[in-house]
């Protein structure tokens, strides 16, 4: 009975514990036992809080007990990803420089899970400060994918799609600056919602960078991210890009699923040649499946978008060079040659030097440049005016369709190891995701099926005008229904791995 707790849906999962079937502090274990047994193969937790996990549990057996109405994730395990500060918790944000750092105060989306009674059972591992497509940049451990365990689990979020697909846990929190929850959902046959810029507080969230960061769900269903994102959602005067504006109802929404006279649009620019075959099949597969439900399907151009991964990667580094400024061994983190006799000058080198990892070091070069006198208007200027191109592509498109979509990744997860050394080739795996996060509108991956060249997960993205997060669940939900049971079901036995 304990093991058949891993594989229940959060919604199942919250149903059982409200009806007494089972106590919170029974998942809590169960889940536990799992991740004790296999994530030594996997790899997808840097840290477990056990203690505090079944205590969180307890309280919610004692409210049941007691006859309190319920929220609805009450007692439903999640890991979350460890670039989220937790009072008292280790957060690395995946970097050396941060080992064993243990924040003074909780991130707004962790009091937030704390308030709606979630059971957070541990940090998972990631790139290192969230920079990457593969989860290799963490300076921890290669997190893998469990459906191929020589193959990427996807980033920056990879330990916590890894975590959702292996059923460690059946929530997971992600951050995604350019796709890293969307893409990692994609290639773990998961759920990944970036929800609009804005309506989820990003205090506490360790900030790589800030215009494009926003935290989101990462689970195995499209009712489960819609409970998730509603629980994490909502004004905080802590984050001054906090939208004060309700979304409307992500939950009805994805338990709707009536997409008929819906219009969505294809985008054009993002398919075609380069782009893995078997991606592209399952993605015409999935366009006659919407079809088949009463959508009117019509191609739309974005042509600003194929400037996307440019513009990205001139604006996100350039923030990363302001804001990892702060990590320099005075103030928090680690501290390298405080031997009394070195300047602080000295003493900060040797920090960042030993402290940073390569593809964090290439980021801060590249935005420091892109920052430097004499080259800010022909970079980072230049790369913000075509941003707002971008944006304006998107608005005009959303004046003729309902939602776009496109498939979420070009490729299905490649071999560990083989994109390490070629930094375009990881780059290029957040080209279709990059266009919403540049232009702060919601997104979400659901998945449509196995590529024919590998078996590997192909997932599907939808894109909805900023604040209209709940037509992506409508859409996503609609299409996880016509597939006539999850993806993820199908996912290897890990079991027999152990």
């Amino acid at each position: 009975m304990s093991e058949d707790l891993v594989f229940l849906t959060g919604s199942e999962i919250a149903q059982k514990i409200k009806n007494k079937e089972v106590s919170a502090i029974e998942v809590a274990k169960a889940h536990f036992d799992r991740i004790e047994k296999l994530d030594s193969k996997i790899k997808s937790f840097l840290y477990l809080d056990k203690e505090a996990a079944l205590t969180q549990a307890k309280k919610v057996d004692e409210k049941v007990a007691k006859g309190e109405t319920l929220k609805p994730l009450a007692g439903v395990p999640l890991a979350l990803k460890d670039v989220l500060t937790q009072k008292g918790v280790p957060t690395t944000a995946g970097s050396k420089i941060l080992e064993n750092w243990r924040p003074p105060y909780d991130s707004t989306v962790v009091k937030k899970l704390i308030e709606n009674d979630v059971v957070i059972l541990g940090k998972t591992n990631m790139d290192e400060f969230a920079m990457g497509s593969s989860t290799e940049n963490s300076a921890y451990q290669t997190t893998k994918n469990p459906w191929d365990l020589t193959r990427i689990p996807g980033g920056s979020s990879g330990g916590s799609s890894a975590a959702v697909a292996s059923f460690f846990a059946p929530l997971s929190i992600g951050t995604d600056t350019g796709g890293s929850i969307r893409q990692p959902a994609a290639v773990c046959a998961l759920v990944g919602a970036k929800p609009t810029y804005g309506t989820v507080s990003r205090y506490g969230l360790i900030a790589f960078a800030s215009s494009l960061d926003q935290a989101g769900p990462i689970t195995r269903t499209v009712l489960d991210a819609a409970l998730l994102n509603e629980a994490m959602a909502g004004f905080d005067v802590n984050d001054s890009t906090s939208i004060n504006q309700q979304l409307e109802s992500l939950v009805q929404a994805a338990k709707n699923k009536n997409i008929k006279d819906m219009k969505i649009g294809i985008i054009k620019e993002l398919g075609g040649e380069g782009w893995q075959p078997g991606v592209l099949k399952q993605f015409e597969q999935a366009v006659e499946v919407l079809k088949s439900l009463g959508a009117e399907l019509v191609e739309v151009s974005l042509p600003h978008s194929v400037y996307a991964l440019a513009v990205y990667y001139l604006i996100a580094p350039s923030e990363a060079s302001s804001n990892l400024a702060r990590f320099d061994g005075m103030r928090y983190g680690l501290r390298v040659g405080d031997d009394g006799e070195k300047d602080v000058e000295a003493v900060m080198k040797l920090t960042r030097a030993q402290g940073f990892g390569p593809e964090v070091k290439r980021r801060i070069i590249l935005g420091t440049y892109a920052l430097s006198t004499g080259y800010y208007d022909a970079y980072y200027g230049q790369a913000q005016k075509v941003r707002g191109l971008i944006a304006e592509d998107l608005r005009l498109a959303f004046e003729k369709v309902d939602v776009l979509i496109s498939p979420t990744s070009p490729t299905t997860a490649w071999k560990i190891g083989e994109r390490v050394d070629n930094p375009l080739a990881m780059y290029l795996a957040d080209l279709a995701t990059l266009p919403a996060s540049l232009a702060g509108v919601p997104a979400i991956s659901v998945p449509i099926g196995l590529a024919s060249e590998d078996r590997m997960p192909v997932g599907l993205q939808v894109i909805a005008p900023a604040m209209q997060d709940h037509k992506n669940y409508q859409v996503a939900a609609a299409l996880e229904a016509a597939q006539n049971g999850l993806l993820i079901n199908q996912v290897p036995d890990l079991v027999s791995l152990s």
